[in-house]
């Protein structure tokens, strides 16, 4: 679809995922900001104007625009790789890979649903969403179940977001997964799923068990962030 078409006049699109990049790109979210022709003058410089020598940046223009707002920087690399994708897929590519990630999130949710809760019946889009209702009484949440499948080799879904449904696991298997690949997921969901009925708490509760590091206090690394890398002193060996 073309959004001019429906008559927005400013849009925000998010890079991640539909063209490729992923959440924030190691850093700061990027997306362009796109806007129809009537506030198109309106927006702040620098512009990128092509003309017929090419690319180049058109800075303040005192009579047209808002001027400069703030520096001229951003995740180009990921803008970088997000044109590179649109160019290496065409249109019709595009829209392919869109049918292609609503098809599998469909396929996965109409796999899972037997076992695991979805608080929306109904075809999903991009995004097979379920709840914890389905573990009530193995006294396993969702965030051990995410945990425990980093063990199965898998990294965990969202977890806890959307914040309206309890408990929520958000799943987006993405467009260039293949059949094999979202059946071997959905076999160790289901493997696992079986697993919290069969009372060992600790495989969940203490996972994940294979990764190298254990579970991490998200809530202090959040509040007091180590933002600085220092190199560790290197140790003596026992030879010298």
């Amino acid at each position: 679809m073309r959004p001019g078409d429906l008559g927005v006049d400013a849009m925000h699109i998010n890079l991640h995922k539909t063209f490729s990049t992923p959440h924030g790109g190691g850093g700061p979210g990027a997306g362009p900001v796109v806007l129809s022709a009537a506030l198109a003058p309106f927006a702040p410089r620098p512009w990128i104007v092509a003309d017929g020598e090419g690319l180049r940046l058109e800075e303040d223009d005192a009579e047209v625009g808002t001027g400069r707002m703030a520096a001229f920087h951003g995740q180009m690399g990921m803008f970088t790789r997000a044109y590179a994708y649109m160019l290496s897929h065409g249109a019709d590519g595009l829209a392919q890979v869109a049918k292609d990630a609503v098809l599998n999130a469909n396929y996965l949710k109409a796999r899972l649903s037997g076992v695991l809760s979805a608080p929306y019946s109904g075809p999903c889009m991009h995004e097979a969403l379920f709840d914890d209702a389905w573990l009530e009484g193995t006294g396993v949440t969702t965030l051990d179940f995410s945990k425990a499948l980093i063990d199965e080799g898998f990294h965990p879904m969202t977890m806890y977001f959307p914040l309206v449904v309890h408990g929520a696991m958000l799943i987006e298997p993405t467009e260039t997964e293949s059949r094999a690949e979202l059946d071997r997921f959905c076999d160790a969901v289901l493997a696992l799923a079986g697993a919290t009925k069969g009372g060992d708490r600790s495989r969940f509760t203490a996972a994940p068990h294979l990764a190298p590091v254990r579970r991490l206090d998200e809530t202090l690394a959040a509040r007091k962030p180590q933002l600085r890398w220092v190199p560790v002193a290197p140790q003596p060996r026992a030879d010298e």
